[in-house]
């Protein structure tokens, strides 16, 4: 009787949605599983920013519809936070607009610059709104592959010039979901002066920036000199503060790029809670011992679950960034298939690599975002197989 729209049924099935059903069903039927599937901070939300909350939420004046830009004090904050981290300046009146959660904001980008027929250079493997996005929006997607001989990042001379002259965004990620790639600021030049050449927005999701090991400190594309011509970048506290619950994020740079998400985001949404507004504020004003502390805790996970599925003989790196391993999988396996034999065989759930893309086959994402105990019972599981 309804019939969904075209642009809705050419949406693959959202890769988390069909791992939570898989997962439902073996707990249901008794099974023990050790989940290094999603990317889940399985640490509570720091003290000090549950605090600022409760007392923020106290107050009336809080319950009320909440600024489509955010509060001003919160902007500001976002600004001193970026220019204590990366030395950027950021104008918290115009260059600054917090968001439900940057995928929101990723998700609606879209929405403000295409039309019918323009494409985004989305890269493959990738976080799955940047494809959702743009169809939504009405674009087309040309994937840019994301290969192991090329460290996991684009070659744009190898994208078609009839390509590029429909191109209005290209998507970068670094450090990157699902392969933990960075990038080094050689290549955020390269993809300034791409952009800047062919009149293309560049979408920065820098999400996982503050999850680094053995001293690396990932850049923000922002640092370029000509960035804020062509750059809009997105962070997000879900991750470098355990807030993935409270949804709270925020694009920033290009002045009339942030205008114009702010304009599609007045006629969708109505802000954030002031309340976690102000939570938030109280977790970027706050000291970064909780971050140091974070990444100490992911490093010694890290080395842990490395160590180990070395140990079995499989191919895993360490991963400078981000708190995901992704690993080669035997030939003989697609990753679906592979994923659901260590599913079944020792419950225990992995990302398919394939639901990142087509050319995330070939792999599977593990998140080391469970306890040690959790991690070493896994590589038992696995030695077993």
């Amino acid at each position: 009787m309804f019939k969904l729209s075209r642009k809705l049924q050419s949406l693959p099935p959202y890769l988390f949605l069909e791992i939570d059903k898989a997962k439902r069903i073996a707990r249901q039927e008794g099974c023990d599983i050790i989940d290094l599937g999603i990317g889940d901070p399985d640490q509570p939300t720091p003290q000090y920013i549950i605090d600022a909350l409760y007392r923020a939420a106290l107050d009336p004046a809080n319950h009320r519809y909440a600024l489509d830009q955010g509060l001003p004090s919160l902007r500001r904050s976002i600004s001193a936070w970026y220019k204590k981290r990366f030395n950027v300046d950021l104008n918290p009146e115009n260059e600054v607009l917090p968001l439900v959660g940057s995928k929101e904001g990723i998700a609606h980008f879209p929405l403000a610059f295409l039309n019918p027929g323009d494409y985004s250079l989305v890269p493959d493997p990738c976080y799955p709104p940047y494809k959702g996005g743009t169809i939504l929006a009405g674009g087309k997607v040309y994937l840019m592959p994301l290969k192991e001989e090329n460290v996991f990042l684009p070659d744009f001379k190898k994208i078609p010039l009839s390509i590029i002259k429909k191109a209005k965004i290209i998507f970068l990620n670094y450090p990157n979901n699902p392969t933990g790639a960075t990038a080094e600021k050689v290549f955020y030049k390269e993809a300034i002066a791409f952009a800047q050449k062919h009149k293309i927005i560049i979408i920065s999701d820098l999400a996982y920036s503050e999850m680094s090991y053995d001293g690396y400190k990932p850049s923000s594309m922002l640092e370029i000199e000509g960035a804020k011509d062509v750059v809009v970048e997105f962070h997000s506290l879900s991750k470098t503060y355990n807030m993935t619950g409270w949804r709270v994020g925020w694009a920033c740079g290009n002045e009339k790029l942030v205008a114009a998400l702010a304009r599609v985001k007045s006629n969708v949404d109505s802000g954030i809670f002031s309340a976690v507004q102000i939570a938030a504020i109280a977790a970027l004003d706050g000291p970064d011992t909780h971050i140091k502390n974070m990444c100490a805790l992911y490093q010694e996970r890290r080395d842990l679950l490395i160590s180990g599925l070395k140990s079995l003989g499989w191919q895993a790196n360490n991963p400078k960034a981000t708190f995901y391993a992704w690993i080669k999988i035997p030939r003989k396996y697609d990753s679906i298939k592979f994923a659901s034999l260590i599913l079944d065989k020792a419950n225990i759930v992995v990302t398919p690599g394939v639901g990142f893309g087509k050319y995330g086959e070939g792999y599977i994402r593990m998140a080391f975002t469970v306890p040690k105990e959790r991690i070493e019972e896994a590589i038992a599981r696995l030695r077993k197989l």
